[in-house]
């Protein structure tokens, strides 16, 4: 028994070392984060559940990318190609699925992706699990619905040049998405507003889709713009991993593009938090408000209000980072590892 127990602790180890640093949207750490802040958006009547499980929706604000691997049904769900739906699809594209699957038919929609109709599905299940008061769901669809609303907020999503390789800008995604957020995390003001009620889900996310592609130029634009002050050797380092090269871009580099981008980037995630915490409000709200203090195991102690208090004041300040207050993902997966190794089913 012991022996098994190591050797599973080490292919988990060497999972979690050996595993991409990003993955395939905002990367692991950027929806991490961005979940997080959303929490501290919400109104107090559901903070007691969202921050007693944080640690849990930080966690798994990542599964539908870790779907991918296993579901060809998943990547659809995380884009949508809107150059692939001819001139102006914003304005000719109908927002309700069977009027859109009508127009396109739904084979194409699949081919170029789902991602505003999935939110409106999740949001969807996400209220009839407050009307069930049913706390599995409840955490599930919180972080699966805010997956997608996240992906919805990162331009490249909403495009056919969604690594810049139809621009000979590939590798732009995770420039953009991930390497950025993780090396300038603590300059960005992510600060939003509260939570509101969305009186019309649908139209909301169609207009962080809008809001989305209208960058899309402008971010292909800023790079060309950038790698004239660089070579090739200056512009990309070579990794070798299992086996194989990697070419991304340095950090020099990515300082240079985060600083031309202005705040693109923190923008984006600060409206991706703040629609993040107004999607789970509504649904909150649609599912007739349910007390969920009640759905907790045990009563929220003073010192759950007290952590709760110091984390939104260091959140206001833009200080979460500096005090070690965001939940990473070494330090939730190492805590996994010391909960699975002490479990008896281990």
């Amino acid at each position: 028994m012991f022996c098994h127990r190591i050797r599973k602790i080490l292919l988990l180890l060497a999972f979690i070392f050996t595993a991409p640093i990003s993955g395939f949207s905002w990367g692991f750490f950027g929806h991490k984060v961005i979940q997080q802040l959303a929490i501290y958006g919400l109104p107090k009547d559901m903070q007691v559940l969202y921050h007693r499980h944080m640690a849990l929706l930080v966690e798994t604000a990542v599964r539908p990318d870790e779907r991918r691997n296993a579901d060809p049904k998943e990547a659809p769900r995380h884009f949508i190609d809107l150059e692939a739906f001819g001139e102006h699809p914003l304005e000719n594209m109908p927002h309700a699925w069977d009027a859109a699957a009508a127009k396109y038919s739904a084979d194409t929609l699949q081919k170029y992706g789902v991602v505003p109709w999935q939110v409106i599905k999740l949001k969807e299940r996400l209220t009839q699990a407050f009307f069930r008061k049913d706390l599995d769901s409840i955490l599930y669809y919180s972080a699966d619905l805010a997956h997608y609303i996240q992906d919805a907020h990162v331009p490249l999503h909403t495009s056919l040049n969604h690594d810049g390789h139809l621009t000979g800008q590939t590798g732009l995604h995770s420039l953009w998405e991930s390497k950025l957020p993780e090396q300038n995390l603590s300059a960005y003001n992510l600060k939003h507003r509260k939570a509101q009620y969305l009186k019309n889900p649908e139209q909301e996310i169609w207009e962080v889709v809008r809001a989305s592609h209208v960058l899309v130029p402008q971010l292909l634009a800023i790079e060309k713009q950038v790698s004239q002050n660089f070579t090739q050797d200056t512009k990309y380092t070579v990794t070798e991993r299992n086996g194989r090269s990697r070419k991304t871009y340095t950090d020099a580099f990515a300082t240079a593009y985060n600083q031309a981008l202005g705040t693109m980037v923190e923008d984006r995630m600060r409206a991706a938090a703040e629609q993040t915490a107004s999607f789970w409000y509504t649904c909150w709200v649609d599912g007739g408000k349910p007390k969920l203090d009640r759905l907790l195991a045990t009563p929220r102690t003073k010192a759950e209000s007290k952590q709760l208090q110091q984390e939104q004041k260091a959140w206001k300040k833009g200080t979460l980072q500096e005090k070690d207050l965001l939940l990473t993902k070494i330090r939730i997966s190492l805590m996994n590892v010391v909960e699975w190794v002490s479990s008896p089913f281990v």
